[in-house]
């Protein structure tokens, strides 16, 4: 008899494991973006980016000359609240944010695919008219910028925050469940950094809550020899790196040899 009522209860734990597992995989997207509006800031304009069909929004400040910057932010960031210390550090340099699908009026259901695609559609369009672009991401905007650079001629690329893979942040986020399994946006870095052939700077915060910090250092391993420049940020969380009083500086400055500090 009691070992009837254990079976029964092992069965009646792994359904409900089983029906949470189920749960996370169909509404996982809904746990990975977090859309949000713009914010009402003044010298901002905004531009539409055409992609498979659908149009993304991308906020900018167009200067004259060869030299821009694309910035892809964190999966629940305002990027237009960006603008103006981006405006501040790259004085000369057009300025490109792009709002991800169902982000900041840009219409459509993120996904990697469709992020991707937005990315890689801005990205041409800026090139056209301007021949150095430097792509910064910032944590999920990692994901998006080490992808395109791996197939694009960016002239510089920098990752805020980064991860190898967002099946490690994830994992560690839903330890007690197979995410690695179960996830569909994976942003695999790490089978995209060997093909990247732009210097690198890659800033980890110290104490960074989100993503592993040996995820950061093993996607920084995946590039070529000489490529990357890293640098650890002190006293400094995921969500606060850029309260680091060197923070927008090192977005700002030309990476030189690889070390770490």
């Amino acid at each position: 008899m009691i070992g009837r009522v254990m079976l029964w209860g092992l069965a009646v734990v792994a359904a409900l494991y089983a029906g949470v597992c189920a749960l996370l995989f169909v509404y996982q997207r809904s746990l990975i973006y977090f859309p949000q509006p713009n914010a009402e800031l003044t010298g901002s304009a905004m531009m539409e980016v055409e992609t498979r069909g659908a149009t993304a929004v991308a906020l900018t400040r167009q200067l004259p000359g060869p030299d821009a910057v694309l910035y892809f932010g964190g999966n629940g960031e305002d990027v237009s609240l960006d603008m103006p210390d981006l405006a501040r550090v790259f004085p000369t340099h057009s300025i490109y944010l792009l709002n991800y699908p169902g982000y900041g009026g840009s219409p459509g259901m993120p996904s990697e695919q469709s992020i991707t695609d937005a990315a890689l559609a801005l990205f041409d369009q800026v090139h056209a008219t301007h021949a150095n672009v430097v792509v910064i991401g910032r944590s999920l905007g990692s994901g998006v910028a080490v992808h395109l650079a791996s197939v694009r001629p960016v002239s510089r690329l920098v990752l805020v925050t980064p991860f190898d893979t967002f099946a490690d942040p994830a994992a560690a986020a839903y330890r007690w469940f197979p995410v690695r399994l179960l996830l569909r946006d994976r942003f695999d870095s790490r089978r995209y950094a060997p093909q990247v052939t732009a210097p690198t700077r890659i800033l980890i915060a110290a104490q960074d809550e989100i993503i592993p910090r040996a995820s950061s250092e093993r996607l920084a391993a995946r590039f070529r020899p000489g490529l990357v420049d890293t640098i650890v940020l002190p006293a400094v969380g995921h969500n606060s790196i850029s309260l680091s009083p060197d923070y927008w500086h090192l977005l700002a400055s030309d990476a030189q040899q690889p070390h770490s500090r």
